[in-house]
């Protein structure tokens, strides 16, 4: 099994990226945050790798950090919910205020991001809550700043992505047009944007 990849970007198209390691591409995907978060083209990048295999396929899914990938296996455990789901998931929240969220039985919360409902939502309350102590360090790490910031940004980006797939756009396209509009603007001015600002910008990255 892949665990991790080390080698230069390649490629960065949709919710993929190829990494080159020494010759060989491999194509794998990452969250939103995930992308914008990759070296440009030609720069050295190191992946935490979770690998899939199925009789017709063999899928690579990425991670910047550690912790992002235990998440996604935490996740991945709940009925109902598969690798696509889990980085979908990944890529509306951050590791920490999704801890926060689990821990607080926060359904209302948690059903702000693509592709879960009230049913899952409380499953994943249900199901994981004693899994979260040894991540949410990083939650009281942060303060209660850190993380109101990170709700709000959160919030825009899940209601922005919400917005571009009813005006017709596929999600992975409105996902790579949002890192896009992230890694222009940087990611201080990107995270204090509201819905309105991040959709202007992000139909203009589509235009």
């Amino acid at each position: 099994m892949i665990a991790t990849l080390s080698g230069k970007v390649l490629l960065i198209y949709g919710d993929k990226a190829v990494i080159d390691v020494s010759g060989v591409g491999y194509e794998v995907f990452l969250t939103t945050d995930g992308l914008s978060r990759l070296p440009e083209k030609d720069n050295d990048v190191f992946l935490f790798i979770q690998t899939q295999v199925r009789e017709d396929a063999i899928t690579l899914f990425g991670f910047i950090e550690e912790e992002e990938k235990e998440m996604f296996l935490i996740l991945k455990s709940v009925s109902g919910i598969g690798p696509k789901l889990s980085l979908g998931i990944l890529s509306g929240i951050k590791v920490a205020e999704l801890c926060q969220a689990i821990a607080e039985s926060d359904v209302k919360r948690l059903i702000t991001l693509q592709g879960i409902g009230k049913k899952t939502a409380e499953r994943i309350c249900v199901d994981l809550k004693d899994k979260m102590s040894h991540l949410q360090v990083g939650v009281e790490e942060r303060g209660t700043a850190g993380v109101v910031a990170t709700t709000n940004a959160s919030s825009a980006i899940s209601d922005t992505l919400s917005a571009l797939t009813n005006l017709g756009y596929q999600d992975p396209v409105a996902r790579q047009a949002l890192t896009e509009v992230k890694k222009q603007l940087g990611e201080d001015v990107f995270a204090k944007m509201g819905v309105e600002d991040l959709l202007r910008e992000t139909l203009r990255s589509l235009a």
